[in-house]
């Protein structure tokens, strides 16, 4: 497991940022890459990217549709005939006090964020239990680990990921089937740009003013991140290990505050957080 030996690598959400990034690095390490995007129509790919090795190719594919992932998956087993590694990148995020997200709202950040991710696992599943091997990797957040305010329900998918996971890894370990959680922290991507913003917030709301200086230094802390390469390589070192390790925190900075929520008292961290993002 050392090398790429020509594996095959679906990576969910690799138009842009960390997905993107992960995507071209195991193409030239030697992968063979099927990269998906919303954006590109049904039916349809975009040309391949060819490395000395391994490839990119983009493919059509909708998380949130179980139809599309159907479609993306048996596309690639007909090229193929195996997938041996998963990334389930895609996401986003929404912003917005609770009071002020509506659950149709939550309900979309979940269906991208959560669902999304058990549907391509649900597809990919049945193809490495026959293959005996397989990896999973899905990109969760520090959020799942210390919630942050006015991103309630963005910490919440991804908390709900890391317990999906956990309990994946002990159901799949007897089928050769490795899963691995990659926890960024603040990265410097286009998630910035593409947050959505509760309807409901406005000047009117009572949460307006602390909204308005934490989603302030979310910006900040995120546009003065690591660049996604960052995180790309840290996705690399874990698919080449024999044992790749069940949660990974990216970043020193981070892993301090993973190790702190562990040991301070739950009050005493909430009000650090508080304090940090208003």
């Amino acid at each position: 497991m050392g090398t790429s030996n020509g594996r095959v690598v679906l990576v969910t959400g690799a138009s842009s940022g960390i997905g993107k990034a992960t995507a071209e690095l195991l193409a030239r390490e030697g992968f063979k890459v099927y990269g998906t995007s919303r954006k590109i129509s049904a039916g349809t790919s975009e040309s391949i990217c060819e490395y000395e090795k391994g490839f990119l190719k983009m493919i059509q594919l909708d998380v949130c549709s179980e139809d599309s992932a159907a479609s993306a998956v048996e596309f690639i087993l007909k090229e193929e005939g195996r997938i041996d590694i998963l990334i389930n990148n895609a996401g986003f995020g929404i912003a917005g006090a609770i009071e002020n997200t509506s659950t149709e709202e939550a309900q979309r950040q979940f269906d991208t964020n959560f669902f999304g991710m058990h549907r391509m696992c649900r597809k990919v599943l049945p193809v490495m239990r026959r293959q005996n091997q397989g990896i999973i990797i899905n990109i969760g957040s520090v959020a799942s680990i210390i919630p942050i305010p006015y991103q309630a329900f963005y910490s919440a998918a991804k908390a709900a990921l890391d317990a999906y996971s956990e309990a994946l890894s002990m159901e799949v370990a007897g089928f050769g089937i490795k899963v691995c959680v990659i926890e960024p922290g603040d990265t410097r991507t286009g998630f910035t740009s593409n947050r959505i913003f509760a309807k409901d917030t406005s000047q009117d709301s009572p949460y307006y003013k602390n909204f308005t200086k934490s989603i302030k230094r979310m910006e900040h802390d995120e546009m003065n991140g690591p660049e996604p390469a960052a995180i790309a390589r840290l996705i690399l070192k874990c698919v080449r290990k024999k044992k790749p390790p069940l949660r990974v925190v990216a970043g020193g900075s981070y892993k301090l505050l993973a190790l702190l929520k562990r040991i301070l008292p739950v009050r005493l961290t909430v009000y650090i957080v508080s304090k940090l993002y208003g």
